[in-house]
C-alpha cells in the first residue's frame, strides 16, 4: 500500500508539472505565422534573386521544418529539449541566408549592368525588407533572455538581452510584464526603417550584434532602392 501511495503521488506531481507547463508555455503559432509570411514574400521574388537551383528548394525545407515544429511543439515552455530549440533556430538561419543571398543576387545583378525592370527591383526589394522584419521579429523573440519558455516561466533567472520601457517602468504595466511577440516584431520594424532602437534598447552582445545585422541589411536595401530611382530619374 506504501508503494502505491507514493506512486500515485509521483503521479499527481507529474500532472501538475504538465499543467504548470502548459499555463505558463509561450503560444508558438505568431512564429510560426511570421514564418508562413517569410516563405510567401521568397515565393514572389524575382526569378534573378531565388537563392537556389529551384525557386521552391527553400520555400520547401523551411515549411518542412516548420511543420516539424508545428506538431512536436505546439507551445513554447522552459523545459523543452534542446533539439526542439536547436530546429527553431536552424529554422532562422535557414530563412536568414536565403534572405542574404537574395540580397546579394540583387546587388549582384544591378552592380554588373544586368537589366533589372522597376518592377522586379521593388517587388524584390520590399520582399527582401519585410522578409528582414519579419526574422529579425523572430531571432529577438527566440534569443532574447534564453528564449520564449524561459521567459514565461515564473520562476525565471536568466538575464534579459534587451530593455523594454515596461521593465524600466513598471508602472506603465506592472511589475509582472513580460514582453510578447508583438513587441519584438515593432521592434524589428523600428530597427529596419530608422536604423536604430527607438523602442527597446539592447543591453547585450548578441542583441546589438542582431540590431546591427538587420539595419545593415535594411540600409543596403533602402540605398539600393534609391540609387536606382535616382539612374531611373536621370
Amino acid at each position: 500500500m506504501a508503494e502505491l501511495k507514493k506512486l500515485l503521488e509521483r503521479g499527481e506531481r507529474g500532472v501538475e508539472h504538465e499543467v504548470e507547463v502548459l499555463r505558463h508555455g509561450a503560444p508558438y503559432w505568431p512564429a510560426q505565422l511570421v514564418v508562413v509570411a517569410a516563405i510567401v514574400l521568397q515565393l514572389i521574388l524575382p526569378a534573378k534573386v531565388i537563392a537556389g537551383p529551384s525557386r521552391y528548394l527553400v520555400p520547401g525545407l523551411e515549411a518542412a521544418l516548420l511543420l516539424g515544429l508545428a506538431i512536436t511543439t505546439p507551445r513554447r515552455h522552459h523545459d523543452e529539449s534542446r533539439i526542439r530549440r536547436g530546429f527553431a533556430i536552424g529554422l532562422l538561419a535557414l530563412v536568414s541566408a536565403a534572405n542574404a543571398v537574395s540580397l546579394g543576387l540583387l546587388v549582384g545583378s544591378l552592380l554588373g549592368g544586368a537589366k533589372t525592370s522597376g518592377r522586379d527591383l521593388l517587388v524584390g526589394a520590399l520582399a527582401i525588407w519585410l522578409t528582414n522584419i519579419l526574422i529579425f521579429a523572430l531571432w529577438y523573440w527566440e534569443m532574447d533572455g534564453g528564449g520564449p519558455g524561459v521567459r514565461e516561466h515564473p520562476e525565471r533567472r536568466s538575464l534579459p538581452d534587451f530593455r523594454f520601457p515596461q521593465q524600466s517602468e513598471p508602472d506603465i504595466r506592472g511589475s509582472d510584464w513580460k514582453p510578447g511577440f508583438i513587441d519584438y516584431l515593432y521592434l524589428a520594424f523600428t530597427n529596419a526603417s530608422a536604423f536604430s532602437p527607438t523602442d527597446a534598447m539592447p543591453v547585450s552582445g548578441l542583441a546589438k550584434m542582431l540590431m546591427l545585422g538587420q539595419a545593415m541589411v535594411s540600409l543596403l536595401t533602402v540605398l539600393l532602392v534609391a540609387s536606382r530611382a535616382v539612374n531611373i530619374l536621370k
